[in-house]
C-alpha cells in the first residue's frame, strides 16, 4: 500500500519565483518574436511613393476605365502604312501563328499563299478566312489599309509585292459660294 503520510517537499519562494518567471519566459519569447516578423513584412510591402515606376504604376491603377475621344467626323482619315496595321491589328496571330496564321518573317509559311497571288490575299484579308475575321476584326480599316498590310506581311516572307501607294486627295469640289460668284460673272459679261 501507499503511504498516506508520504511528506512532500515544500518549495523556497525564490524557487516559486524562479518557475512562474521562467513559464512566462516561453510564450513572451514568442509572442516578441511574431511581433517581430509581422512588422519586418510589413515594412518589406511599403510601397516605394518616391520612384517614377511606382507612381506610374498608381497611376495606371487608379486610370478611368474608359476615356472619351472627341474626333472631328469631316476631319480628313489619315491611312495608316502596312507596318503600323500589322504592329496594331495583325501582330496578335501573326507573332505567334495563332490558329494557323501565317508567321511574320516566315518564308515556310508564307510561300504556298504568295503563289496564290496579291489580289487573291488581300480579298481573304478583307472578307476573311478560315478562322481569320474580316479585316482582321477591325471594321475600321479600309481596304487600301488592309492591302498594304497584306503586302507588308507577305514581303516579310519572301514576296515583292509593292504596298498601294497613299490616295491624293481629289481637287477640292467648288463650293455653293463658288458657284454664286461664277454665276455673277457669267451674268455680268452678258
Amino acid at each position: 500500500m501507499a503511504d498516506s503520510h508520504a511528506k512532500m517537499t515544500q518549495a523556497t519562494p525564490q524557487e516559486v519565483i524562479i518557475s512562474v518567471l521562467a513559464g512566462l519566459f516561453a510564450p513572451l519569447l514568442a509572442i516578441f518574436l511574431i511581433v517581430q516578423l509581422v512588422l519586418g513584412i510589413q515594412e518589406e510591402h511599403k510601397p516605394d511613393t518616391t520612384s517614377e515606376a511606382a507612381q506610374k504604376a498608381t497611376l495606371k491603377r487608379i486610370k478611368p476605365f474608359a476615356q472619351l475621344a472627341a474626333l472631328d467626323a469631316n476631319a480628313p482619315r489619315v491611312e495608316k502604312a502596312g507596318q503600323e496595321v500589322y504592329d496594331a491589328v495583325c501582330t496578335s496571330c501573326h507573332s505567334s501563328g495563332a490558329l494557323g496564321a501565317p508567321r511574320f518573317d516566315s518564308k515556310g509559311d508564307w510561300a504556298g499563299r504568295i503563289g496564290q497571288g496579291y489580289d487573291t490575299l488581300v480579298k481573304h484579308a478583307i472578307e476573311g478566312i478560315r478562322q481569320m475575321p474580316a479585316r482582321g476584326g477591325d471594321s475600321d480599316l479600309s481596304d487600301i489599309e488592309v492591302a498594304r498590310a497584306v503586302a507588308y506581311m507577305a514581303n516579310s516572307g519572301g514576296a515583292k509585292f509593292k504596298e498601294p501607294e497613299v490616295a491624293k486627295p481629289a481637287a477640292a469640289a467648288p463650293s455653293a459660294e463658288d458657284n454664286k460668284e461664277n454665276k455673277e460673272n457669267k451674268d455680268g459679261k452678258k
